[in-house]
């Protein structure tokens, strides 16, 4: 057969038409758009939230998607192809530059994510992620909608759960400062109260604390501890004033368990996120090490009751005594 032009043509468009039949054509007539158990449609205020994450790049730091060997990132749930089912267009990303926010949805609460999209410094002092303070109001609000939507139905549920606590919250801040104080006090386990700081506040322990404050804590507690950081007026209640926890000492003498839990577990319904999934255990304790100290002007570090001291501790004798008995509360 003679190779002509035209029947080199008609041969190279019948080749096309059947690839794409069978690469475009034939998945979309046999494919189903099935819906996982966690999905849920999206609201128009969330598709709205969708289309600006689309609209600025944000797949371009963050993925949208776990796979098994994301496990050892803290994943709880690999992602299933019907948890996208209706999101168009459904950009994953591959680039983990910021934190994969598939499940993002209740992991913090509503006015946590309005500070943290209107500058990210104001929750995580570290970030790199731009500021989005050019967007409006209704525009930061739309955007952290859709990721509070992130996680379908389980997402729902950590939402639910964010805003009971939340209603707890602002009540007990609203009965004044020790009322608030005794709230979140109660909601730490009762081992856990009357636990001291196993860690001597040593000048390098407090360094390190120090560090770790400035790079996670500094912009809503403040430089001084008093809670009246940049991100405090988007919070409600507002960050934690540690220079008034000197008058609320466990029995006048602990506090560093205290710290620990509500570092390790955060204070759901408020801004106070968890870093369980961050921090060793030592960073905590140094932490919390560093908030007393600077800010309680004591620590309950190497007080009884303890164990053997690490092998790597020298001798170390606390010099922060407790309040005097009349300033407990």
């Amino acid at each position: 057969m003679k190779m002509t032009p035209a029947f080199l043509i008609v041969g190279a468009l019948l080749v096309f038409w059947a690839s794409t039949f069978i690469i475009v054509g034939l998945p979309s007539m046999t494919m189903k758009d099935n819906p996982s158990e966690i999905w849920r449609p999206l609201s128009p205020l969330e598709r709205e939230g969708h289309r600006l994450y689309v609209k600025n790049g944000c797949s371009y730091c963050h993925s949208l998607f776990i796979r098994v060997n994301d496990w050892d990132i803290g994943a709880e749930r690999i992602a299933q192809a019907g948890d996208y089912a209706g999101i168009e267009p459904a950009i994953l990303g591959s680039e983990r530059t910021g934190p994969d926010l598939s499940q993002e949805g209740g992991e913090h609460s509503d006015d946590w994510n309005i500070a943290h999209f209107t500058n990210p410094r104001y929750t995580t002092p570290i970030s790199v992620m731009p500021a989005w303070d050019f967007l409006s109001r209704h525009e930061i609000q739309a955007l952290a909608a859709y990721v509070q939507a992130l996680g379908g139905k389980d997402a729902d549920v950590r939402q639910k759960r964010q805003r009971e606590w939340k209603r707890q919250a602002q009540a007990a801040y609203a009965g004044g400062v020790d009322r608030n104080i005794e709230w979140l006090h109660a909601q730490v386990p009762e081992v856990w109260r009357r636990m001291p700081n196993p860690y001597p506040a040593t000048e390098a322990a407090l360094q390190r604390g120090k560090r770790l404050y400035q790079q996670l804590c500094i912009n809503c507690h403040s430089p001084i501890g008093d809670g009246n950081g940049p991100a405090q007026p988007f919070l409600g209640p507002p960050p934690l004033n540690f220079t008034i926890l000197r008058r609320h000492l466990v029995e006048n003498r602990y506090i560093g368990g205290i710290f620990y839990y509500q570092i390790m577990n955060g204070i759901t319904g408020t801004a106070m996120p968890y870093f369980k999934k961050h921090l060793e255990s030592e960073k905590i304790w140094d932490l919390a090490n560093y908030l007393a100290v600077s800010f309680v002007g004591y620590t309950d570090a190497n007080t009884e009751p303890r164990g053997i001291d690490a092998s790597y501790e020298g001798e170390w004798q606390n010099p922060y005594p407790p309040p005097a008995v009349d300033q407990a509360p």
